[in-house]
């Protein structure tokens, strides 16, 4: 992954590809768990960047990939 704590689309998709193979799966069938199509997935896979998000968190879900949302330590200047 890209620096300490930062995630890109090709992390996430390289991520959504290790556990799809995995467990076994073709990328048809989850994208029929999930409900996206499967050009959606291959998309995903290859961290396309302008992949919809709605979709790739039902993807994750689908394949048991944890994400991770820490907010910014706010700092005085920010209140």
């Amino acid at each position: 992954m890209e620096g300490r704590g930062d995630i890109s689309a090709r992390d996430l998709g390289r991520a959504v590809r290790e556990a799809r193979r995995a467990k076994g799966y073709r990328q048809a069938d989850v994208a029929a768990a999930a409900g996206v199509g499967v050009r959606f997935v291959g998309d995903l896979e290859r961290g396309k960047e302008t992949a919809r998000l709605d979709h790739a968190l039902r993807v994750a879900r689908v394949l048991g990939v944890k994400l991770s949302i820490v907010p910014p330590v706010a700092s005085h200047g920010d209140e």
